[in-house]
């Protein structure tokens, strides 16, 4: 298979825990710290630089599976959409490589708006009668990764593809819909107290830019950070399942006074009897969403996200303490790609 703007190996880890039958043959990541880490994981076959280049300087695999999922921060519904953003134009070179490698099928993985995005319009006439893609038919859905066992509430648009001459594949029925994964069984052994920053010990490894730090097993990510009194006086004062409005008046930040609407989950608690929300880049930040842990007075830390997107105790992580945590909060929970990969596996 062929894994493009595979991040971390979120995607390649789901559909490596579904059977030893998918193979990776190339995977491409701009991001020189993520090509590190899934080079540090899953071997070399990841080429580190643009997709674009990639096209240029090597010939495109024949491989039975495409996957992968094109940046979307362009048409995101969490910031400002913007249809002219460059990033958006990603999915023509995921084309690209669907009409070169002719593969037998191919997934496509984004935010639930891509779904009403002009670059889903694209994709859809680029496989009718006379498009770049007509050999292909493709169908989408929105699935939620908690009800694939995930113990985080994280809904995407999965678009499965196939060639015509093949069976249509089919999304996979849920198999946790009515008893959801908790924090509490994702966290299980992790200690409450986190080790100090300057805990984490002093290693470099070569990528293709520079020198970076790593790399580092999950469980080496157990990090705390060094918070001010005030912020520790905020976590102390927020119950279980409580969020920035149990704050007391002289507690909350100026821009809460007079703001009583928005979300609660800012300065939130996860829970432990349920998924968590959605991990996403910036979960060591607490004013970011409901990133404190259930009970210690902190952010949850790196290992805490990773087990909460599914990525092994073993995995290799290269970078920075942000770059790591911008490689989890961009994965695909791994519960999900494996449901996909077995499902397609029905007719591989």
């Amino acid at each position: 298979m062929l894994d493009l703007f595979a991040g971390a190996g979120g995607l390649t880890n789901g559909f490596y825990s579904a059977s030893e039958r998918f193979i990776t043959e190339r995977a491409v990541e701009f991001d020189a710290a993520a090509a590190a880490t899934y080079t540090s994981t899953f071997g070399p076959k990841v080429y580190a630089g643009p997709i674009q280049q990639w096209l240029l300087d090597e010939p495109t695999p024949q491989v039975d599976v495409v996957i992968g999922g094109p940046p979307c921060q362009g048409f995101s519904l969490l910031g400002k959409r913007n249809e002219n953003d460059d990033r958006n134009s990603l999915w023509q070179e995921y084309a690209e490589v669907l009409r070169r490698s002719n593969p037998k099928y191919f997934v496509v993985e984004n935010v639930p708006a891509f779904g009403k995005s002009r670059q889903l319009q694209d994709f859809e006439s680029a496989a009718r009668e006379g498009g770049e893609l007509s050999n292909y038919r493709f169908e989408w859905e929105v699935l939620n990764a908690a009800d694939y066992g995930a113990p985080q509430a994280r809904k995407r648009a999965i678009l499965l593809g196939h060639r015509k001459d093949l069976p249509k594949p089919k999304f996979p029925n849920p198999t946790h819909d009515g008893r959801h994964t908790t924090v509490k069984e994702a966290f299980r052994g992790i200690p409450h107290k986190a080790d100090s920053i300057a805990f984490i010990r002093e290693s470099k490894i070569e990528t293709v830019t520079k020198p970076m730090p790593g790399p580092f097993r999950t469980t080496e990510l157990h990090l705390g950070r060094e918070y001010r009194e005030l912020s520790l006086q905020r976590f102390r004062a927020i119950p279980p399942g409580g969020n920035r409005m149990n704050l007391p008046r002289e507690l909350l930040a100026p821009c809460w006074l007079n703001h009583t609407t928005g979300s609660g989950d800012v300065m939130g608690r996860l829970h432990w009897d349920r998924p968590s929300v959605t991990i996403r880049t910036e979960f060591f930040k607490p004013e970011k969403g409901r990133y404190l842990h259930p009970e210690a007075d902190r952010a949850i830390t790196h290992l805490e996200a990773a087990r909460l997107q599914g990525f092994t105790d073993e995995h290799l992580w290269v970078g920075s303490k942000t770059s790591i945590a911008r490689q989890i909060g961009n994965a695909v929970p791994r519960w999900l790609g494996e449901a996909i990969a077995k499902s397609l596996l029905e007719n591989l």
